[in-house]
């Protein structure tokens, strides 16, 4: 069966290409869920202005994303945390709690989009990526520090 992908599915294909599949995974899983739809000469004269469209709404969604590098950029963000007199951390941070400093700052991201440099368990300076998308990558530092 000729399918569309609607979205980028691993190990079927990238977004807007026609792919084969086997009968019972398109009818029963793909189309129902949005993720595809029947490759047939409709839907293929469609595909180009689909393509145009999913263009442009990509090319904004990087300056936007631009636009947020831009504003941490040369920022430290500091996260404040219950810890111990050795500097020890009771818990700690993860890229949730660096999700919810991001905002305060007016940067709103998903925590599954931060990739952390390790187990933050101590007070100190880290450095963590954010993959905004492909093309825009921002390293954030952010410092732990003892709350008062």
């Amino acid at each position: 069966m000729n399918i569309i992908l609607l979205e980028h599915i691993e190990k079927v294909g990238a977004k807007h290409e026609v792919v084969t599949v086997k009968d019972g995974y398109g009818r029963n899983y793909l189309i129902p869920r949005g993720l595809a739809i029947v490759a047939n000469k409709v839907n293929l004269a469609k595909l180009e202005g689909m393509k145009k469209q999913a263009a442009k709404k990509e090319a904004a969604m990087v300056s936007v994303y631009q636009g947020y590098v831009a504003q941490l950029a040369g920022k430290t963000i500091k996260i404040s945390a219950k810890a111990g007199d050795s500097g020890r951390l009771f818990g700690s941070i993860g890229a949730q709690d660096l999700a919810a400093a991001l905002k305060a700052h007016g940067v709103e991201v998903e925590k599954r989009i931060i990739a952390m440099p390790e187990e933050v368990k101590e007070l100190g300076s880290y450095t963590a990526t954010v993959k905004f998308h492909p093309e825009v990558i921002a390293t954030v530092p952010f410092e732990v520090v003892a709350e008062a």
